[in-house]
């Protein structure tokens, strides 16, 4: 199957731009269900504060946005033509490789299975780029790549907003900032249609949700690591520094209320 970004509907997997990264869920096997929009179930009470399902999901919706990104942004430095996409492309390597390491560590600790495949749309996405070339793969990088991140980015502050759990807290931050550096870069490349890219990016899901899930690991399968650039500027979350303040009983940024 083939997409392209300048070919009317051709882009599209069995229908309109559904939102790359809203409805990443876990199958029931694993434990992990819808969360409704009106209630947050709490799924599990941690040392860390209650971990609900949106909590859950948003780590996973993380770790699989790293799992086809990365390589998309190792195909960019091999395949771009433009010095604009390649430095996108070094940013995106760098920030989900952070983002992956924090997932990994936060995930044991909250009892959260990790995919270690991206859904079948995403994967679709790393399909396109691949058969790409030329100036059809800077156009179609940009603008897939603008898309999934103006998708999420909701998603990240509202999470950030009403998580009340510490970890997830402190990857939603870290989130934050890697996915406005990406959108930043994207729209540096000159390259970004505004006007398509908004519509697919509003536009109501219309994929089953098996297109838009990542499959489960197979029992004993090795965690995917990826690997940090050796020239890294991203830092994952000093999630040591969390756990030991909170075992201490000392104050932990982001972890308290606030006011103002």
């Amino acid at each position: 199957m083939r997409f392209s970004w300048n070919v009317t509907g051709a882009f599209v997997i069995g229908g309109a731009m559904s939102l790359a990264l809203a409805a990443l869920v876990y199958p029931g096997a694993l434990g992990a269900g819808t969360a409704s929009a009106s209630s947050d179930p709490v799924i599990a009470q941690t040392q860390w504060g209650p971990l609900t399902e949106a909590d859950r999901d948003f780590v996973v919706k993380v770790r699989a946005a790293g799992l086809w990104e990365y390589p998309v942004g190792q195909i960019g430095l091999q395949k771009s033509t433009t010095k604009a996409v390649v430095t996108a492309s070094r940013h995106l390597v760098d920030g989900h490789a952070a983002l992956d390491t924090t997932c990994r560590r936060i995930a044991p600790l909250l009892n959260i299975t990790l995919p270690n495949v991206a859904s079948p749309q995403q994967q679709a996405f790393v399909f396109t780029l691949t058969a790409d070339s030329g100036d059809q793969f800077d156009a179609d990088f940009a603008n897939i790549l603008r898309m999934t991140h103006g998708s999420i980015f909701n998603t990240v502050a509202k999470i950030r907003s009403t998580t009340k759990n510490t970890l997830v807290r402190a990857l939603a931050d870290q989130a934050n900032d890697t996915v406005l550096d990406h959108i930043t870069v994207m729209e540096k490349t000159g390259l970004v249609n505004f006007d398509q890219t908004l519509l697919k990016q509003t536009s109501a899901p219309t994929l089953p949700a098996s297109d838009l899930t990542p499959p489960p690991p197979s029992f004993g399968e090795p965690v995917v690591v990826l690997t940090p650039p050796p020239s890294a500027t991203s830092t994952s979350v000093d999630i040591g520094a969390i756990t030991a303040g909170e075992a201490g009983g000392g104050a932990v940024p982001g972890s308290g209320s606030t006011t103002g």
